[in-house]
């Protein structure tokens, strides 16, 4: 899996302009059930944002690197404050309405 260029990620920010978080990260941290719907929701939608709640535990950059550990393929474009935008290629034909797009770029 290559590394996102810059064009793409502009691309992947500007189409995440939209996106409310749909995942919230709180004192539980990454348990294994988020982490499995979190995985489902990618697999779907191929951009998602996720919401670092006040009282969690983990900065942004190290639920960044749990994710990108715990996940394979996850690319992490940009972190706003508390805000994180999650994007991977899916891997069932279709779904890939986004990532035939980040490919042409």
């Amino acid at each position: 899996m290559m590394a996102l260029t810059g064009k793409q990620k502009r691309f992947l920010r500007a189409r995440a302009n939209r996106l409310q978080p749909e995942f919230h990260i709180g004192k539980n941290g990454l348990n294994a059930s988020f982490l499995s719907q979190l995985d489902d929701n990618l697999a779907r939608h191929e951009l998602v944002k996720i919401n670092l709640l006040q009282n969690a535990d983990l900065a942004p950059k190290e639920v960044a690197t749990a994710l990108r550990e715990q996940l394979p393929g996850v690319q992490i474009p940009q972190i706003i404050g508390r805000v994180l935008l999650l994007y991977r290629p899916a891997s069932k034909e279709k779904y890939r309405r986004l990532s035939l797009k980040v490919k042409a770029l």
